[in-house]
């Protein structure tokens, strides 16, 4: 098996636990109980339902494969073992871009919330709120403490990542308590349109929409963190499936007391309409309607720690990525190079800078959010793929996690993965489609000017990537998803130019993703190729410096 030489096996099982809950819990939780309800009524309930389902049945695939290969980075190198360089860099440029993001945008969410305090940091233009030149700033130099957390090393990091999540546990606990006890209204559940008053169509619109799919997809630090856990095959299942599960109970309860606790006088003009004087922290305002300024406090403060903890863990996230894509051979080898607490530095500086240029176009919350889910539901996609190929390339292998169902599994993965990309709707995807091709450009640069020895490309056994992508793009155009409000632009959730609303769009989407499920598997690299990536030699692993 590759060899991670040079990584500490500093994270145990509650540590790898908290952080996947830890990267949860982050800013989804303070707006998106506000979004989901705008969307879809009362039935944003079933929404974080069938969300924690979705990215469930995701996280198996990879619980199999990071058990198995229990590698730093595996999102990214896993795509290599079965179908090469080219699969590969495809899955894992998109999966680097997204996890670059998270950062800024968990940066943008701890400004956002302190506005009423501190109101220099953002204002709100067109009924967004943009990040402000003084404010930029702030969220620069918050980029660099939580760069500099991860270069101390990932000891540190997991040490003051369990503080900080049971710090968040609290604060959701006592504001769902506190919020059931002061106000309690059933009746809105039904009241104002019914359950579903934009109908069920909301309910899966309002997992990419509202930062339901994006607060879940935090689960991949299980994947990430495998190759410096100290016992794997116990551990990574563990978090995987624990993270999610505990999440998800937090989501479904807060969203229950946030809708179930807003006065009746605020929903007259219905759900898409919900606002507040003090807009800027939808929990806080709500807190601040029920007379609790003690709680508004409190939330602020978490505004802060909670996204804090989001942003410091997936700094040290993207620069796994970084790393994983150099040691697949798909950029600088400079960045496989580990400081003395073995934390590969370079790649911590990477993310760091385009973390900072990412606030240009994106410079607040609501612009980032649909932009992460889609790229990370492009990039989750391919460890179905891996398993079901895997399987046919070195069945002998020892798996001690093992999905059972033979290609059930991994094929609804890619199926929900394929969903949650379709569900973004076209005026998100088109973005994430620009960032792609880009990175081709930056494949071919790199492979035209790099004086290392790059592998094969391996483009038939990868050519299913962008096929399936470009026919996610093509159902995404002709998509018509759900109408959103009118006047919040923000939440306007119309897809693009055709008739694909959800229930066609959705057998659309299941029969493209088995096409291409079985395709991939016809055009795998042979097993002897799959060995010999796995096997890679020690030579080529990081130097400690």
């Amino acid at each position: 098996m590759q060899l991670d030489t040079g990584v500490r096996k500093d994270v145990n099982k509650l540590s790898l636990l908290f952080t996947g809950v830890g990267a949860i819990i982050g800013s989804g939780w303070l707006f998106g109980a506000l979004y989901a309800a705008q969307i879809a009524g009362p039935a944003a309930i079933l929404s974080w339902i069938v969300g924690a389902i979705m990215v469930m049945v995701i996280g198996f695939v990879y619980a199999e494969l990071s058990v198995m290969f229990p590698v730093v980075g595996g999102i990214i190198r896993f795509p290599h073992y079965s179908f090469g360089s080219f699969a590969s860099f495809s899955s894992g440029w998109v999966s680097w871009l997204a996890a670059a993001a998270v950062t800024p945008i968990e940066v943008l969410a701890t400004l956002q919330y302190t506005d009423p305090y501190v109101p220099w940091l953002m204002n709100q233009v067109e009924g967004e709120w943009i990040v402000t030149g003084p404010g930029l700033i702030v969220a620069i130099a918050l980029m660099a403490l939580y760069s500099t957390i991860n270069v101390l090393g990932v000891h540190l990091f997991a040490k003051l990542n369990n503080a900080l999540v049971w710090w968040k546990l609290a604060v959701i606990a006592l504001v769902i308590v506190v919020f059931f006890a002061v106000s309690f209204n059933p009746g809105n559940l039904t009241d104002f349109g019914g359950f579903a008053p934009t109908g069920f169509g909301s309910v899966f619109a309002a997992i990419p929409a509202a930062g339901i799919a994006f607060s879940y997809l935090g689960f991949r630090n299980g994947v990430e963190f495998a190759g410096e856990t100290d016992n794997p095959q116990r551990n990574v299942p563990f978090a995987l499936i624990g993270s999610i599960v505990i999440t998800a109970v937090i989501y479904v309860l807060l969203q229950i007391a946030f809708i179930t606790g807003l006065p009746q006088e605020l929903l007259g003009q219905g759900w898409a309409n919900i606002s507040f004087e003090e807009s800027a922290g939808p929990l806080a305002a709500l807190s601040l309607t029920f007379g609790l300024i003690w709680m508004a406090w409190l939330l602020r403060i978490d505004a802060i720690i909670s996204p804090a903890d989001t942003g410091l863990i997936y700094a040290g996230v993207t620069t796994r990525l970084s790393y994983a894509n150099a040691r697949n051979d798909n950029a600088p080898q400079a960045l496989t190079k580990l400081n003395n607490r073995g934390v590969p530095y370079i790649s911590i500086l990477l993310m760091f800078v385009v973390g900072c240029f990412m606030f240009l176009p994106f410079p607040g919350w609501a612009q980032f959010i649909g932009f992460i889910t889609s790229a990370f539901a492009v990039s989750f996609a391919p460890g179905a793929l891996v398993v079901g190929a895997l399987r046919r390339q070195i069945p002998d292998q020892e798996r001690p996690f093992r999905l059972p169902g033979g290609d059930t599994i991994p094929i609804l993965a890619f199926i929900f993965a394929s969903l949650l990309v379709f569900w973004s709707t076209w005026s998100i995807n088109e973005k994430m489609f620009i960032g792609f091709l880009v990175g081709y450009v930056v494949y071919v640069i790199y492979h035209l000017t790099t004086k290392h020895n790059t592998p094969p490309i391996d483009f038939k056994s990868g050519s299913w990537f962008p096929i399936w992508l470009v026919g996610l793009m093509i159902a995404s155009y002709f998509g018509d998803i759900v109408p959103g409000s009118e006047t919040d632009p923000g939440l306007i959730l119309q897809g693009g130019d055709g008739p694909l609303g959800l229930a066609l769009g959705a057998v659309v989407i299941a029969v493209w993703s088995v096409v291409i499920y079985y395709y991939a598997m016809a055009v795998r690299l042979p097993s002897e190729r799959t060995v010999a990536y796995i096997e890679k030699t020690p030579t080529d692993a990081p130097k400690t410096v």
